[in-house]
């Protein structure tokens, strides 16, 4: 009897050390440094922006927020009055410990909660690759340019080639973050930002979302990687399909000749769909001259089809990138029928054609794209 008397007052001292109950939350600030009354908002991230929840002001260098979750854990910001910038952190079940760094509110700290010491652990690792890919744009910066101004595009890939190397390893970090926590409310906030990219591998993403923790599929990014998933999936199902015949064309080339897709095939063709106001496809521009110096030889043709709607900037994008080949253009802008018979829904994309104009390839950029070809070609 006494055993379990014992057993029976353990347990009430565990429950009533227990400051929040499921579904509640305890902030707990220090903000060294901070003047009394200066004010600590509490925000989130929504589809119509940005959405104050809360406001506390500092008493003795310290502020608490409390409260109970509504939709689960999200990301939520602590920023102050009159400093720019925000701070984020993972509004969940728990009490949080945030301590504010008041001269840059991104160095702040914050602890207590699992996903909250999942997400510091994140930051740190990040911070590091972070820090090295800034010392190799500082250190390249006049290199590069030096290449633009001489339209070096040679140079111009190579640095972007190494610092692409940067952006992989925090996307290894990423998906390493994922896999290796399936309970962190991180994990499923980066796997709904993988599932919204255009080149989104759904196989891996669906793999990774399986192994999520069931509470985690409760929360609303969760349900979200579902919803794009059934978009990207969707979309596929629309418009040429791997395996099938290209739709044939025909439109305007910049000297106002038509000119249509059959014309245009070579033993292996790049259908690029691009404008001049794209920026990321002016930025591909680069690694695409360079893959058709390298293979129209071999029998690569290109055939770019833009989506501008004036033609005198259409025309001086084509000269000051040296795209040295097949060009047309409607200029229609979104309303381009060459971009809805291939069901084009964001720029740039690219289909890649054998010698009879079937599409063995799309969606491929960069080195990913120079491999598809000089595997064919080579």
């Amino acid at each position: 009897m006494k055993k379990v008397l014992l057993v029976l007052l353990a347990s009430i001292a565990v429950v009533s050390c227990k400051k929040v109950a499921d579904n509640e939350f305890i902030i707990t600030g220090k903000a060294e440094g901070v003047k009394d009354g200066s004010e600590i908002y509490l925000n989130k991230q929504d589809s119509m922006g940005v959405v104050h929840v809360d406001t506390v002001k500092v008493k003795d260098g310290k502020f608490q927020m409390e409260g109970k979750l509504k939709n689960g854990p999200l990301l939520h910001f602590i920023q102050m009055k009159d400093v720019q910038g925000g701070f984020p952190f993972v509004l969940e079940s728990g009490e949080i410990e945030i301590k504010i760094n008041k001269d840059t509110l991104g160095k702040s700290k914050v602890s207590g909660t699992y996903s909250n010491d999942k997400l510091t652990e994140y930051t740190e690792a990040y911070t590091k690759i972070d820090k090295k890919m800034q010392a190799f744009q500082k250190a390249n910066m006049s290199k590069w340019q030096e290449a633009v101004a001489k339209n070096d595009t040679v140079t111009r890939n190579v640095l972007i080639k190494e610092n692409k190397k940067f952006q992989e390893e925090i996307k290894a970090l990423s998906l390493n973050h994922i896999e290796k926590y399936p309970k962190s409310f991180i994990s499923v906030y980066f796997l709904e930002q993988f599932s919204m990219q255009p080149d989104a591998d759904i196989a891996k993403i669906k793999k990774l979302y399986e192994a999520l923790d069931p509470e985690l599929k409760k929360a609303k990014p969760a349900k979200n990687v579902l919803k794009n998933l059934k978009l990207i999936e969707a979309e596929k199902t629309k418009g040429p399909s791997v395996g099938a015949a290209a739709p044939d064309f025909t439109a305007p080339s910049p000297e106002g000749k038509p000119v249509s897709l059959k014309q245009s095939l070579g033993k292996l063709t790049l259908v690029d769909f691009w404008a001049s106001w794209c920026g990321p496809c002016r930025k591909e521009s680069p690694n695409v001259v360079a893959l058709y110096n390298e293979f129209h030889p071999k029998g690569l043709n290109i055939i770019s089809v833009s989506l501008d709607k004036e033609a005198a900037k259409w025309k001086e994008a084509i000269v000051a990138d040296k795209l040295a080949w097949t060009h047309v253009s409607n200029l229609k802008y979104w309303q381009d029928p060459i971009a809805a018979q291939y069901n084009v829904k964001s720029i740039p994309a690219m289909f890649l054609l054998d010698e009879s104009g079937v599409i063995i390839a799309k969606d491929l950029q960069g080195e990913a794209l120079k491999t598809k070809v000089a595997s064919i070609l080579k």
